[in-house]
C-alpha cells in the first residue's frame, strides 16, 4: 500500500482544483451555418450538451483568423475571431451562455510563434536584416560558406530542421528564421520587450470579453538557450528527456509566468460578471520529469499543468499504477492537483489506443472512470463522451502538416478531429446542413449508434456512463484526499478510495477480483460476473 497526500481546495473560489473541463475543436463541433464548417454559433447551440453532460468548463481551442497550416495555432491575429468561425459578438454570446449554464470558458493563448501571415511577421520579412521587426522573432545567418546550412542542428516537432531560408528584397537567399513546428509557424523571441506586451496586452483582451482562464499552448517552448546551441543526436527520440533541450524547459519561463498569473489574479473582472472566482492558466508542457513540470504549478504559477504521462501510458496495471502514484507524488511537492487527461486534439483516441474494437471500447470505458475518480482535475475531449474510435482520413483530404513533413510517413492527428455525430443515420449525423462530402472532414459511415442521439437514452452507452460518473463525483468531492493506492505486488489491479464515501478498482488483469460482501456498487464500467470484476473493468462503490 502506498500512501501519497493529495492537496486540497482551499476554498470555494479555487473551482479548478476538482474541475471537469470539456474540450471543443469549433471546426468539428457543430456547424451553426450550414456551410460544412463548425462554428462559435453551432457550439453555442450545443452547450446544453455540455450542461448535460455535468462539466464545470469548456476550453475552446483556437478560433482567432488563421491560415490554418496547422489546425488554427498557426494565428494571424491573437484577439481576432476567423470569419469562418463567427465575430467577436458572436464569441461573447458563447461566453454569455456558458456562464448562465454555470459553465466557465478557457480560451487557447498560443505564445511560441505566430503565423507567417500575421503582420508582424510580414513586416520583418520586408524590413531585411538587423531591422526592429526582425528581433520580434529569431533571425540568424546561416552556417557554411554562403550562409547554406542552417544555423543549428534543431528539429522541428514537424519533421525536418526547424529553420527556414528567407529570400531577401534584393533577390538572394538571406537570413534563416526559427521554426519549432511547422514553417508557417515562425517563433517569437520572449527575450524581446515588445513580445511580452503583446501577450499581456493579449491576455487582458480576453479576460475583458468575460473568459476565465487560458490553456497555454507549448508552455514549455517559449525561451531557447542562449547562443542556440546544437541540441546533438536523438532529439525528440526519448520525451523524458525533453527537458534537457536547448529549446524546451528553459528558467526564464517561470518569472514570465509568475507575472501572467499577478496579471490574471489582480484583472478586474468585467461589468455584470458573477461571482468573482479565480482565473486559472493551464500549461501544455511536453516535460516527463515530474519534478521538472511541477515547478509550472508552484505558487504564483500557474494552476493546472496537463499530465502527458497519463495519456500516453499504454493499458497495463503495473504502468498505470506507477504513473498515477508518481503524477500524485510529483504534484504534492507544490500544493498543485493533478490534472488527469485521456485524449485531445493532438492524440489517438482512447478506444483506438487501447486496442480497437469491442476491446478498445471496453478499456476507454474502464480508463474513464479511473480517470474521474482520481482526486485533481480531468479534462474531456469532444467525443471521448461518445466513445468515438480514431477515424480513417482520405490522403487527399489531411490537413496535418506532418503528413507532408514526414514525407507521407505519417498521417497525422486529422483522425481525432473529424466532425461529432450528433443524430441521424448517415453523415453529417446532424453536425451540419451541408452535404456530407461538404463538410470539415469525412465521418466514417458506421457512427450512426455512437451519435449523442443514439447514445442519450440508453442506460448501457458510454455517454449515459460519463454522464453519471460525472453526477457522482460531484457528490463525492475529494479536496482532502489522500491516495492510497492497494492492489498486488504484480500491479494486476488497483484500488484506491476517492471520498470517505466513494472507492475506485481497477482490474486490469485476466483473473477477477471479488468484492468485499459488504460494498455496495454505485458505477460499473462493465456488467459484473455476480461480485466479480473481470478484466479490463472499473468499479465505483461505497
Amino acid at each position: 500500500m502506498t500512501a501519497v497526500p493529495v492537496p486540497g481546495a482551499v476554498g470555494p473560489a479555487r473551482w479548478w482544483r476538482e474541475a471537469v473541463c470539456y474540450e471543443i475543436h469549433p471546426r468539428a463541433f457543430a456547424d451553426g451555418d450550414g456551410n460544412g464548417t463548425g462554428d462559435l454559433p453551432g457550439a453555442t447551440a450545443r452547450l446544453d450538451h455540455l450542461a448535460h453532460l455535468g462539466v464545470d468548463a469548456v476550453w475552446i481551442t483556437p478560433f482567432y483568423p488563421s491560415p490554418l497550416a496547422d489546425g488554427g495555432y498557426d494565428i494571424a491575429d491573437h484577439t481576432g475571431v476567423a470569419a469562418d468561425l463567427g465575430t467577436p459578438a458572436d464569441f461573447d454570446a458563447l461566453v454569455a451562455k456558458s456562464h448562465a449554464l454555470g459553465i466557465k470558458v478557457l480560451v487557447d493563448v498560443v505564445p511560441n510563434h505566430t503565423s507567417h501571415r500575421h503582420p508582424w511577421f510580414l513586416e520583418a520579412v520586408a524590413a531585411g536584416p538587423g531591422s526592429r521587426a526582425r528581433q520580434r522573432y529569431i533571425f540568424r545567418e546561416g552556417r557554411g560558406e554562403k550562409g547554406e546550412l542552417p544555423p543549428n542542428d534543431w528539429q522541428s516537432a514537424f519533421g525536418g530542421p526547424a529553420w527556414t531560408r528567407i529570400d531577401e528584397a534584393d533577390g538572394r537567399l538571406g537570413q534563416w528564421y526559427l521554426h519549432l513546428h511547422a514553417p508557417e509557424q515562425p517563433d517569437l523571441d520572449w527575450r524581446h520587450a515588445e513580445v511580452v506586451a503583446e501577450f499581456e496586452r493579449i491576455l487582458r483582451h480576453w479576460l475583458d470579453r468575460g473568459v476565465d482562464g487560458f490553456r497555454i499552448d507549448v508552455a514549455h517552448t517559449l525561451f531557447k538557450a542562449e547562443g542556440l546551441p546544437d541540441a546533438g543526436p536523438g532529439q525528440h527520440q526519448d520525451v523524458h528527456r525533453n527537458h534537457l533541450m536547448p529549446y524546451y524547459d528553459q528558467e526564464e519561463l517561470h518569472p514570465l509566468f509568475r507575472d501572467w498569473r499577478a496579471l490574471l489574479d489582480r484583472h478586474p473582472a468585467p461589468a455584470g460578471a458573477v461571482a468573482p472566482h479565480e482565473r486559472v492558466m493551464v500549461a501544455e508542457a511536453g516535460i516527463f520529469d515530474r519534478e521538472r513540470l511541477a515547478r509550472y504549478v508552484a505558487p504564483g504559477e500557474m494552476q493546472q499543468t496537463f499530465n502527458f504521462a497519463f495519456l500516453e501510458c499504454p493499458w497495463d496495471g503495473p504502468a498505470m499504477r506507477e504513473v498515477v502514484e508518481q503524477s500524485a507524488r510529483g504534484m504534492q511537492a507544490v500544493g498543485a492537483p493533478v490534472t488527469w487527461v485521456l485524449s485531445s486534439h493532438d492524440a489517438i483516441r482512447p478506444v483506438s489506443r487501447y486496442g480497437g474494437g469491442r476491446l478498445g471500447e471496453r478499456r476507454a470505458r474502464a480508463a474513464a472512470l479511473l480517470m474521474l475518480a482520481l482526486p485533481g482535475a480531468a479534462y474531456v475531449y469532444q467525443g471521448e463522451e461518445l466513445g468515438l474510435p480514431q477515424a480513417h482520413i482520405p490522403d487527399d483530404r489531411i490537413r496535418d502538416p506532418l503528413w507532408e513533413r514526414s514525407e507521407h510517413r505519417q498521417r497525422g492527428r486529422d483522425g481525432c478531429r473529424v466532425p461529432l455525430p450528433w443524430a441521424g443515420s448517415a453523415p453529417p449525423y446532424g453536425f451540419s446542413d451541408a452535404a456530407a462530402e461538404d463538410c470539415w472532414f469525412p465521418q466514417p459511415a458506421d457512427w450512426a449508434e455512437l451519435s449523442v442521439a443514439a447514445q442519450r437514452d440508453d442506460e448501457r452507452s458510454i455517454l449515459a456512463l460519463y454522464r453519471a460518473a460525472l453526477r457522482l463525483r460531484r457528490a463525492h468531492p475529494a479536496p482532502d484526499t489522500v491516495l492510497r493506492l492497494q492492489g498486488p505486488a504484480n500491479g494486476e489491479w488497483f484500488s484506491f478510495e476517492r471520498s470517505a464515501g466513494l472507492r475506485c478498482l481497477v482490474n486490469f488483469g485476466a483473473r477477477p477480483v471479488p468484492l468485499d460482501d459488504r460494498a455496495e456498487v454505485l458505477l460499473s464500467s462493465a456488467p459484473l460476473d455476480g461480485r466479480d470484476v473481470p478484466q479490463d473493468t472499473a468499479v465505483w462503490m461505497t
